[in-house]
């Protein structure tokens, strides 16, 4: 068997299909150990460091993989916050290039199946939060919270082993609830924090 490093995304998607669980009060403790650990590792490179996510959603069924989004200074030197990230034993999943630039990594998946605690880090440039509002719109809105799992149930059964497939088939509601929470918080996360 190939590294884990060595695989495509399709690849470790197989090896790790969706599976959603209950959601665990323990993530909370995961993510803020994980903060700490990545402010301790990145100091003052770091502009907003959150908690995202199904996992960041009391009550909502997730898969067991804690998301954080991480905005970091634009001057930051990308290559050597990977070289800082692997180190620590993060793995890129995936790397946007240009001005709208992603960098996807993830820690905890192993040649024998994920471990304990599971993380995908999300780094982004200052600004780059979707992710926060839409949080938050699960958070004050049970109703969008409740259509949300009944589609992610759907989506895990229906593409079990394609995340890209999964993801793309909550686009449109995560689309509309951001756009929702914008209207109705605008400038909300002018000011970076974290939490």
């Amino acid at each position: 068997m190939k590294p884990l490093s060595k695989l495509t995304l399709a690849e470790l998607w197989q090896l790790f299909p969706i599976e959603l669980v209950p959601h665990n009060p323990a993530w909370a403790r995961w993510y803020v150990e994980a903060a700490a650990e990545l402010n301790a590792l990145l100091g003052d490179g770091i502009v907003r460091l959150c908690h995202i996510g199904s996992t960041a959603v009391p009550g909502l069924e997730a898969k067991p993989i804690v998301d954080l989004l991480l905005e970091v200074e634009p001057a930051s030197d990308q290559t050597a916050l990977l070289e800082a990230l692997a180190g620590a034993g993060w793995l890129v999943m995936n790397r946007q290039a240009g001005s709208n630039w992603r960098i996807d990594l993830n820690r905890g998946y192993t040649p024998q199946g994920l471990a304990e605690r599971v993380f995908h880090l999300h780094v982004v440039p200052p600004g780059d939060h979707a992710e926060l509002y839409f949080r938050d719109w699960l958070l004050d809105h049970p109703e969008t919270c409740a259509a949300y799992q009944a589609l992610k149930r759907d989506l895990a059964l229906r593409f079990r082993h394609d995340r890209d497939a999964y993801t793309q088939a909550k686009t449109a509601l995560i689309e509309a609830a951001v756009a929702e929470a914008r209207r109705a918080l605008p400038g909300r996360y002018a000011q970076p924090a974290e939490d």
